[in-house]
């Protein structure tokens, strides 16, 4: 912890982590100090989500069958948690009040609300509603430290009334204030007030200062044990898989440590601000207020929009990075749409999607704004227009890198598991548009 003023913040998520006897944790050296129930959960938790998104993975489709089985697991486990974490009526409810139901499934985590009926009378101090969130996929060797890190960032979100309430964590989960709002569109991300929006948005969480390391260390972590992963993966001797010879053979031709080496070496090239970066600003990730104080949905003229509208989710990745990994990822995703229901169950369109020169300045001259307009900022001589543009083209081979990487460590996990989501031709358009921003860059900006 950096600063004495977040010291309370810290406290209160180690309060809330500690809550339980620390029964969500999964590190095995810390296994003996769990009871074996809570084990039990957590491991019941992911089998059961690794399910549901299997068949609801990039659509609205009802899941309750062929993972009615899952179903009856989450809202039972929702259930048990919302009495123990919630005040009021929830501690005096019974499973048959309780209303669940799914709101969508993403690549990693599942979300439901639970709602109490009508009927039951809350106070003012109560939520009718609350989010509840199962984790998919949890890397065993950083559980710890992602949910410490998760639980601090939503907590001074909370405090900031800049993001929701965080009510509690559980084996596999947390409950969260639920806010009555949609994820934005890919095509809504290149309309003006929302992209103006979403630019000061971006602006107030560069300028957070959040009490975990500040080295730039962590998006290169990931990048690290991803490549680890896969040379571990090329060195396998396969024979009875096709798919998987076909994939290693690619993998073997990128050589993705060489690229590495390159890659961080290059970015040197250009400086770039360390800020608090939320690292993966796509519009799944970007909620806009659909919902009335009375829980109406109703639906906003996007021209109308402000930026109390959205509302920024899903830190899983956040830490102190260099700026222009988040900007440039944010553009880059605008090219990406993930609602397609059919093979490969995303959308590339770079040729319609794109973002052009003149919509990159709007933006950067919204971020700015923002940022000068800020009592905690400091001027830097990187943050004028030029600068920015130019971190923001290095900056996008960092991304596709990140994602390809993460895309084909997925993809060796998912063999032998039905995953409406192709993650290996994810990964290979992300590796194509890598190759394809290289060659851009080593013609027009090096010299």
């Amino acid at each position: 912890v950096t600063s004495h003023r977040l010291l309370p913040t810290f406290h209160r998520c180690c309060r809330i982590l500690t809550d339980q006897q620390n029964n969500y944790l999964e590190d095995t050296a810390v296994l003996s100090s769990i009871h074996d129930t809570d084990i039990a959960t957590w491991r019941m938790l992911t089998v059961a989500t690794k399910e549901i998104i299997a068949v609801s993975r990039h659509s609205d489709k009802d899941v309750s069958s062929p993972a009615s089985s899952a179903e009856i697991q989450f809202s039972e486990t929702a259930f048990r948690f919302c009495r123990e974490f919630l005040p009021g009526s929830w501690r005096n409810i019974q499973l048959s009040d309780l209303i669940f139901h799914k709101i969508s499934g993403g690549l990693s985590n599942l979300l439901y609300c639970c709602e109490l009926p009508g009927h039951i009378p809350v106070t003012e101090a109560e939520p009718r509603k609350v989010l509840v969130r199962f984790y998919g996929q949890v890397n065993r060797n950083r559980a710890l430290e992602t949910l410490i890190t998760e639980c601090v960032i939503l907590t001074l979100l909370s405090e900031r009334q800049r993001g929701p309430r965080l009510y509690g964590v559980f084996p596999g989960g947390r409950l969260e204030e639920y806010v009555a709002a949609r994820p934005l569109m890919t095509i809504e991300l290149a309309h003006p007030n929302v992209s103006s929006k979403i630019a000061q948005k971006l602006a107030t969480i560069h300028l957070m200062d959040v009490p975990m390391n500040r080295n730039p260390t962590r998006m290169w972590d990931y990048i690290e044990r991803w490549v680890q992963s896969i040379e571990h993966l090329v060195e396998q001797q396969v024979t009875d898989n096709p798919e998987l010879i076909t994939m290693i053979e690619k993998l073997r031709e990128l050589d993705v440590r060489k690229e590495l080496v390159w890659l961080r070496k290059f970015l040197e090239k250009v400086n770039s601000p360390v800020v608090f970066c939320h690292n993966d600003m796509q519009e799944g990730n970007i909620l806009l207020r659909n919902g009335d104080s009375e829980g109406q949905l109703t639906e906003p003229a996007l021209e109308n929009i402000t930026v109390d509208d959205l509302v920024v989710i899903d830190f899983e990745y956040c830490g102190y990075n260099q700026r222009g990994f988040d900007l440039a990822n944010h553009f880059a995703e605008w090219m990406y749409d993930y609602k397609n229901d059919s093979h490969p169950y995303f959308w590339f369109r770079p040729e319609k999607d794109q973002a052009s020169v003149k919509q990159k300045e709007w933006f950067v001259e919204a971020y700015l704004s923002t940022l000068t307009e800020s009592p905690s900022y400091r001027k830097r001589p990187e943050d004028t227009l030029e600068h920015i543009l130019v971190e923001i083209e290095y900056y996008t081979l960092a991304s596709h890198f990140f994602w390809s990487l993460w895309s084909v460590v997925s993809n060796s996990n998912t063999f032998n598991r039905v995953v409406e989501f192709d993650y290996w031709c994810y990964g290979e358009s992300r590796f194509k548009e890598y190759y394809s921003h290289k060659a851009k860059l080593l013609k027009h900006y090096v010299r």
